[in-house]
């Protein structure tokens, strides 16, 4: 790995350090986007470089004055290097996360081809898991929102 994805996972796990602190004194409202990209029956789970070391959707923050739809395209090209328009909504969500408000748009794509281009400085470990067999260790909104994608599956 070299020095300067070292010193962006450093910068990257600091700015969390900062922004937990910041999100237990605020409580802050927090729009971001999660992402289910799937490949026939398999699901993309990444791992963070920093926070807790589950299993998770791609996502993150929306911008201010972004759509959330413009998020996930942006947040999927700098995590993972994949250019997608062809996004299917799974609707809002909202929960709680180190004290936020978040508040999740929720989509799905399904990726033609599985060929990535990390982002080693924010993500750890990305990997393909097969629905029926998902890790245990899962983020908290994974569940719910497979459910969705489950639930329009069956529609």
């Amino acid at each position: 790995m070299s020095f300067q994805t070292r010193l962006r996972r450093f910068a990257y796990r600091c700015a969390h350090t900062a922004l937990r602190g910041y999100w237990f004194l605020r409580r802050p409202r927090v729009d971001g986007v999660k992402c289910v990209l799937t490949s026939g029956e398999q699901i993309l789970l990444v791992r963070h470089t920093y926070g807790r070391r589950e299993w998770d959707l791609p996502g993150g923050a929306v911008k201010r004055g972004e759509l959330p739809v413009s998020a996930a395209q942006r947040e999927m090209h700098e995590e993972l290097g994949v250019e997608i328009t062809d996004w299917t909504s799974l609707g809002p969500m909202v929960g709680t996360a180190y004290h936020r408000r978040d508040s999740m748009h929720c989509f799905q794509a399904e990726l033609r081809q599985r060929e990535l281009a990390i982002d080693r400085g924010e993500l750890d470990a990305v990997a393909w898991f097969a629905r029926a067999r998902l890790p245990d260790e899962l983020s908290g909104y994974v569940p719910r929102i497979l459910a969705r994608v489950e639930a329009r599956r069956a529609a």
